[in-house]
Parts: structure tokens; sequence; C-alpha cells
């Protein structure tokens, strides 16, 4: 029965199926680190030793291997993007071992692709798997991707080349939407063209400014919805997005100046619109759809309802617009990592101009935000949505913002986009106005904004302290306000941003 597989004698573990079996019986079933360690060193074997073996026997062996990795993907994978972060030793080994496998992975499938697309002499009998073995390379693809994004880090160039050569391929051969069982038992039937549509536009909204786990939800909730999206040579309504097969790089958004040419490919949102509007309405009743696969992992509603309503703002409103020039400008800024640091360097803190601060380059600066490099290990204690108090050197205000964006450059160099909510915060001490509280004070930051007279008080408080029917009293400047909550604004690992109704109190009677 494998008589004729190979052009020449071989003596690897692979020369015949029932020795590569064999392999596979003797990787660990209960260790999914080890597994996975091992099922990519044999996947690599494969990949530097392909020339030994005839192409369909390739592909038989890589299925095994590919297959038999799936159980232990899909636990490292719960376990990376876990809800709870693991130490950063258990994450590393982690992060490393699911990257390997899926770089194997993808070039051993694109390896194979390419020679199928070339013409070798045994692609005519596989033929009728190409589109398994495309849209296998292409979640690979997706998996590398979503590490990398995970990280922050820059994306091999080559994965886009690889993904545009996939679909010109599964285009030429007419296959980009032949429906495959995804893996055995996954329950998921897609297409090139699903995966491919998916990829790009996750991509496009869902990695950048949101943190790792949201990330990963997002692209298991854009892949619920990509039998939705659009792919074509023409730019129809609802496309937002556009990749160029020819000369691949990242998608980009489609506007005015977007030349249309044979290499173009627009990409849309189409029916997924409407199917993402009710998945957020789903959501916001407690209910998860069965069929939304999330990989094994269970996370609260409050999580995908979250995400599932920033996809829907990223993916149906147009970007915004920039309303302030950025200015290159060379200044170095004292940082201040978090609300308690950030309350230490106020008037109110305790350590009072007696600590070294972190020193940032800023790149470039507007009226609403700047952009800064710092040094890769920064990642270890800034997250999207981190906390930033900054201070530019000779200058005595601190001033605050969030993390809004990361990415790294290619010396690994960390740049960090932050929104300015204020340019000088005043420390103060918030008196408790309710029963449950009463004389109890609350540290807290009040955001001055210069000529505001909304008659609102932003605040930067402690994680937990806003709650919508709990007032205070704040003095500023010699006056006393009453704040009566309004509303949170935003919520962080370690503050509450609140906004409150500032009314001035009449204190000369006492």
């Amino acid at each position: 029965m494998l008589a004729g597989l190979f052009g020449k004698k071989s003596d690897h573990p692979f020369a015949n199926l029932k020795s590569a079996q064999q392999v596979l019986d003797d990787v660990p079933k209960t260790d999914a680190l080890k597994a996975l360690l091992e099922l990519a060193s044999w996947v690599e074997s494969l990949r530097d030793h392909a020339e030994e073996f005839r192409l369909d026997h390739q592909v038989a062996v890589l299925r095994l291997l590919d297959e038999a990795a799936q159980p232990h993907l899909r636990k490292l994978l719960r376990d990376y993007f876990a809800v709870q972060p693991l130490n950063k030793f258990q994450e590393n080994r982690i992060w490393a071992a699911l990257n390997d496998f899926f770089t194997l992975s993808e070039q051993t499938h694109v390896n194979i692709l390419a020679l199928c697309r070339k013409g070798d002499r045994n692609a005519s009998a596989l033929k009728p798997q190409f589109a398994l073995l495309a849209v296998r390379a292409i979640v690979a693809a997706i998996h590398r991707l979503k590490l990398a994004s995970a990280r922050y880090a820059l994306v091999d160039p080559t994965l886009w080349a690889h993904l545009a050569e996939i679909y010109s391929f599964a285009e030429t051969q007419n296959f980009q939407n032949e429906l495959v069982p995804l893996y055995p038992g996954s329950g998921v039937n897609t297409s090139v063209g699903r995966e491919f549509a998916g990829v790009m536009v996750w991509f496009s909204v869902g990695t950048g400014s949101l943190p790792p786990l949201h990330i990963h939800v997002a692209e298991r909730l854009v892949a619920h919805l990509n039998k939705y999206l659009t792919v074509g040579k023409q730019a129809v309504e609802g496309s937002q997005w556009a990749i160029n097969l020819a000369q691949p790089t990242p998608p980009m958004r489609v506007n005015a100046e977007t030349t249309i040419h044979p290499g173009v490919r627009f990409l849309g949102m189409g029916g997924a619109q409407e199917a993402l509007n009710n998945l957020v309405k789903s959501l916001e009743k407690g209910i998860v759809p069965q069929e939304l696969n999330l990989g094994g992992a269970v996370y609260e509603t409050e999580l995908l309802r979250d995400v599932a309503r920033q996809l829907f703002a990223r993916c149906i409103s147009p970007p915004p617009t920039r309303r302030n020039a950025r200015r290159k400008l060379k200044v170095n800024l004292h940082v201040a990592n978090g609300f308690f640091k950030l309350v230490e360097n106020t008037d109110i803190g305790l350590n009072f101009n007696t600590e070294t601060h972190e020193v940032w380059e800023v790149e470039d600066i507007s009226a609403t935000g700047f952009r800064s490099v710092t040094a890769p290990s920064a990642l270890d204690s800034i997250k999207i949505g981190s906390l930033i108090g900054s201070k530019p050197e000779n200058m005595g205000n601190w001033g605050v913002g969030i993390v809004r964006r990361l990415s790294r450059d290619a010396e690994n160099n960390l740049h960090v986009g932050v929104e300015i909510l204020a340019n000088q915060v005043i420390g103060v001490s918030l008196g408790a106005r309710d029963h449950s509280g009463a004389g109890e004070d609350n540290l807290a930051l009040y955001l001055n904004k210069p000529n505001d007279n909304s008659g609102e008080a932003w605040l930067l408080m402690k994680p937990g302290a806003f709650a919508s029917t709990r007032s205070f009293n704040m003095t500023v400047a010699d006056k006393t306000y009453l704040l009566l909550p309004l509303g949170l604004v935003e919520s962080g690992e370690d503050y509450d941003l609140a906004r409150y109704r500032k009314m001035e109190q009449d204190t000369s009677a006492e």
C-alpha cells in the first residue's frame, strides 16, 4: 500500500505512516507543553527533510502531526489567554512553544502549497485537499499574528506575503469558497475566503489598542462572523479595507486615494454588521450564543460584551479624524506609572519629589496625546489602559494620560501612544457624604482643566471607589464643593475615572 511513496529509500522515522504513527504514540498525553514541544520538533524535521518524501506523503504526515497537536494547542491557548495572568516565566514558556509550533506549521503548509502551485508531479492527486491545506495554513498564520499582537511585536512581513499567495492560489484554482471541516471534532466548517477576510478585518480593528485577552476574544468573535464578510476585486458598499495581493502589506482603510488595480482585494462587513449588532444585543441580555467558538475557554459575559461593543464601534464607524496636529518634538518626560505612583507625586502624597522617575523620550505630541519610545522591558508594567503620570523636564506640574496604543519597532523598542486626560492634576482628599463612609477620607486626583465651564469635575480614584449613589466633599483652592456622581468613565487595574457634578458650597456660616 505504501510502496512507491518515495523517490529514494529513507531511514527517517516518517519513511512510512506506521513509523510516523509510532512517533505520535510516544508523545506525552498529559503534559501539553512537553507534547507540543515534541510535535513542533517533528514538524520541523518534516520540513527540513521534505526532499526525501513524495509530496502526498508529506501531506499525510503533516496532517497526522497537526491534528495530534490540536488538543494541546487548545489547552495552552486557554492557559495563555486566561483572565488571571500567568507568572512571567510560565507565560514566556507557553508563548514560545505556541509560537514555534504555529510558525513551523504555517511554513510547512505554505511550502507544500508552493509546490502544488508550481505544478509538482504529485500535486494533481492532492487537488481535493488544496482547500483544507490552505485553510490550515491561514489558521496557523492567524495564530502567529495573534501571538505577535499579544506582545505588540513587529509582524514578520513574510506572513502577509504568505497570506496573499495562499488566497491568490485559491482564486486561481477556484476553491476559495469551498467549505471544509477545519479539524476532526472541531465542529467548524470554513473556507479560505472566510479565514482570509476574517484575519484581515480582525487585524485591522482588533490589535494594537487592545489588551492581549481582548485581542484573543476579538479574533474569536470575528471568526464567529467571518461567513458574513466580503472579499472582492471591486469596492462595494461596506468595503472598508483593502490589501494588495501583488505587494502585500497589512490591510489598509479604503479612502478616496485607494488605487484600483488587478492585485487589490476589497474587504467589507457585508452582513456581519447586522450579525455583530445582534451579537452585542444578545450579550447585553447575558446570552452567549452556543455556536460561539471560544476554544473551550469560559469568559464572563461582560468581557465578551465589552469586546463586541469595541469591535462594533471600530468596524461600523469610520476611523476618527485627527483634530489636533501632531508636532515632532524631542522632549524628555518624567513618568509615574499608575495611580498610586502619581498620587505620591502630587502635593497630597507622602513622598513628594523623593523618587527617581523613569524618563521617556517623546517622539511627537499634540494637544490630546503624545507618542514616546521606551525600553522593551517597560511592557512588564505598562498595558493598554494603564494610567501614566507625566511631567516635562523643567516643569513643576504633573499631567496624566491613559495608554491607548502599544507597538514595537524593528529594534524591539516599545512605542507608547498616550491619550492626555489633563495637563495638570491636583491631589485632593474626598470627604464621604453618605452614612456608610462618614468621616472616611479618600485620596483622589482632580483633573484641572483650564477654562472648563461645564460644571463637572473629573476625578481619578482608587479602584472601586466610585459608586453611583455616593457623593463627596472636595476642597480645592480654599473652596469647598459638593460632588454628585454622574457616571464611571473608565476603570483600570488601579484606578476609577469618574465624572461628578460640581457644586460650590457656601461655608461662610461655618
